[in-house]
Order: structure tokens, then sequence, then C-alpha cells
């Protein structure tokens, strides 16, 4: 699967989760739902892949994961918050360079619309 195709599935199975649930629940259940629908459509992805920090020759355990990595290729940085902050897209981006992985998905669950909680960014 090339990426928009990836990227386009992936999309529509966050969709398919945001309208059976809704908005306004926590972060975690939609990485779970979001999870479950990855696994059935055959998907390959990692929940949750911790990331260290490299400052030279050190390597830190910091806590840092990425909620979703799929397929090795797309990080995706799951939200249900109010409003998409600065914070959030900084977040993403470091988490993005510290993996080495070009393409991020930043989505925002408590959202009316998800398609309005969706930000794409490129390294």
């Amino acid at each position: 699967m090339n990426f928009d195709q990836l990227s386009n599935a992936v999309l529509g199975l966050a969709i398919e989760v945001h309208k059976e649930l809704g908005p306004g629940l926590l972060e975690s259940t939609y990485r779970q739902c979001l999870g479950y629908e990855l696994l059935k459509s055959g998907i390959p992805f990692q929940m949750e892949v911790q990331i260290p920090v490299k400052y030279k020759e050190l390597h830190i355990e910091c806590g840092y994961r990425i909620d979703l990595l799929i397929d090795g290729k797309i990080i995706l940085e799951l939200k249900s918050v109010l409003k998409i902050l600065p914070v959030h897209e900084a977040q993403l981006l470091t988490y993005m360079k510290l993996s080495k992985t070009a393409i991020g998905l930043l989505i925002n669950f408590n959202e009316t619309r998800l398609k309005s909680g969706i930000k794409r960014f490129v390294l």
C-alpha cells in the first residue's frame, strides 16, 4: 500500500471510530478502538511505541510514546481536547524527528466533525 492509500485507509478508520463513539471520550478510548479497527483491517501498526531522546552519545528513556505507528511509516498522535494548540503540533513534530518518521497525523477526536480535527505534517 502506498502512502496515500495507507493514509486514506487510516483516516477512514478514524472517521469510523468517531462516527461510532462521537466526541468527548478519553484519548485512550479512541486509541484502543482505532487499534481494533486497524487490526481488523490488516494494517500493520504498533501502539504506544516508546522513543528515547538521543543527546550526543546519551540515550535517555524519558517515557515519550508514539500513540500509534502505522506500518513504520506514519505517526498518529491522538488527542481529545477542546482545541489543538501549538504545543500539540510541536509534540508530534518532535516525535517525528526523534523516530526519523517523515509523516505524522494529528487527530483531535473532540470535534463535532472529525475532518475539522485532522492535521497532516511532513518533515
